[in-house]
């Protein structure tokens, strides 16, 4: 049995709706998490990043304001993003998982466009997944 957090970082001014959520999974089962914000989709880029425990941070994937998507060649094929603009939510959506899939996942958003920069985010909330 092992674990699997998610944790939403996202800008405090950006956030609208984060819970804290445990969801229980068995290895080899599919996962779906909503990253659901307060900004357009349309207007920044966001990703997904984790970070098992005791380890560094690794990015996963990304979509861009326009709909392009960008992913780590090594995580292609076990984890996918999309979106739904009419609702704000970037989705992740992982198959196959398995232990060492365990860590915390955080569902960011760049913070760096043309008239606004700044470095600062906060997590929120966050979302235990359990993989049994």
């Amino acid at each position: 049995m092992f674990s699997t957090s998610l944790l939403l970082l996202l800008a405090a001014a950006s956030c609208e709706l984060l819970s804290k959520q445990h969801i229980s999974l068995s290895q080899s089962q599919s996962l779906t998490i909503d990253c659901k914000v307060s900004y357009s989709v349309t207007s920044y880029n966001t990703a997904w990043i984790r970070q098992p425990a005791g380890k560094a941070l690794e990015w996963i994937n990304l979509i861009y304001y326009d709909g392009d998507i960008r992913a780590k060649d090594s995580l292609k094929s076990k984890f996918s993003i999309s979106r739904d603009t009419g609702t704000n939510t970037i989705t992740l959506r992982g198959q196959n998982l398995q232990t060492e899939d365990t860590a915390v996942y955080y569902c960011a958003r760049d913070t760096v466009t043309l008239t606004n920069e700044h470095g600062l985010q906060k997590p929120r909330a966050d979302t235990q997944v359990l993989l049994k």
